[in-house]
């Protein structure tokens, strides 16, 4: 079975500049550039000895002083790359040209109402505008997307993302202060994967958690559901506190459908950030005979790969191959009122019981 794990490529990629260059840029925005043949034309970051590193490390021609200098000095046709902290989108939202081509970083603004201020902005301004959802497209799940969509699994009424592993948050030191955290920087990704295969969900169900020995974080475990109705699941598990070893580790994307399933190990997420390979596998149901799971071979993972396809959604709109990108701002706003509706839930709690 030939299954298609590429994500589409602009017949005309345009230059990029990217602004922000902290470890998601060096560790898959431009190792994926690279892979994609995309041309990154200069940088911009306030730590300026951070961004002369990164232009040394990745062949970048110009780092910009300012934003100011970046601006007079950009290509036309240029894509503005934005790798900065959700509260930063809209001040440098402000600076850029009108009719910009820009992708965003996830989150899309700290909360509901500044993604709503973001959308309102990139609609005023008229600019092409997408979010760095870029699970979306990873090779695994453009492998999965592929076999669902031509029925092989039958109806698709079940998605399951369970994560139980470590992750060393102290890698990325600005979350300590925030009061928002697991939900909003990490399983925003499976809000926004599981919107991309079963649409807007009908409600969300939602709690997250502290964690004892990580005090100064305002949450690190979360479960959530995305209700669908009765006959869909789907389920969203992550536990970033198991320090116990690699043996019991897993993270995992689970589909399920009416004849057959897949199941997608997130290698990535393992032993972090050196990670484990990824894996891949299916069943699809015979009639009268024993379920068999058979391994497919994935050329690629999440970082950096997955990163390619949120950039060229970009350059494929700008081009005119596609109306608009499929990560659009206008989509994200949707993924965004998840997240707010997920800490809602949190925050309101269960039912008591009637004993």
């Amino acid at each position: 079975m030939i299954i298609e794990t590429n994500s589409p490529l602009p017949h005309h990629p345009r230059p990029i500049i990217v602004i922000g260059a902290g470890g998601i840029v060096n560790d898959a925005h431009l190792p994926a550039y690279k892979l994609a043949g995309f041309w990154v034309t200069g940088i911009y970051d306030v730590d300026r000895e951070k961004a002369l590193r990164t232009a040394e490390k990745f062949d970048i021609p110009l780092v910009y002083l300012h934003p100011e200098d970046m601006l007079d000095r950009s290509p036309r046709s240029v894509v503005f790359d934005i790798a900065v902290p959700g509260s930063q989108i809209l001040p440098v939202l402000r600076q850029l040209p009108e009719g910009s081509c820009v992708l965003l970083q996830k989150p899309m603004g700290d909360d509901l109402a500044m993604a709503r201020e973001i959308v309102d902005l990139v609609r005023t301004k008229k600019m092409t505008a997408g979010v760095n959802f870029q699970l979306r497209y990873a090779p695994f799940i453009n492998a999965a997307r592929y076999i669902i969509g031509q029925g092989l699994i039958g109806e698709l009424i079940d998605m399951e993302i369970n994560v139980n592993v470590y992750t060393p948050w102290h890698l990325w030191r600005f979350l300590y202060s925030l009061p928002r955290v697991e939900i909003l920087y990490h399983s925003i990704h499976y809000i926004d994967l599981v919107r991309s295969f079963f649409g807007n969900p009908d409600s969300i169900y939602a709690k997250t958690f502290q964690h004892p020995g990580m005090p100064e974080l305002a949450s690190v475990r979360t479960s959530i559901i995305m209700d669908y109705g009765p006959t869909i699941r789907a389920n969203i598990l992550t536990n970033h506190t198991h320090d116990f070893g690699l043996q019991e580790q897993h993270a995992y994307i689970k589909f399920e459908g009416t004849r057959g399933a897949i199941k997608i190990k997130l290698g990535l997420l393992m032993n972090y950030p050196e990670g484990v390979p990824d894996g891949f596998q299916y069943c699809i149901a015979q009639k009268d005979k024993p379920p068999v799971w058979k391994t497919l071979d994935i050329a690629g993972s999440w970082f950096p790969h997955a990163f390619i396809g949120s950039m060229a959604q970009i350059m494929l709109a700008a081009e005119g191959a596609i109306p608009k990108p499929d990560n659009s701002v206008e989509d994200a706003i949707h993924t965004m009122a998840c997240v707010e509706a997920a800490y809602e839930s949190s925050a309101q709690g269960g039912i008591r019981p009637s004993f």
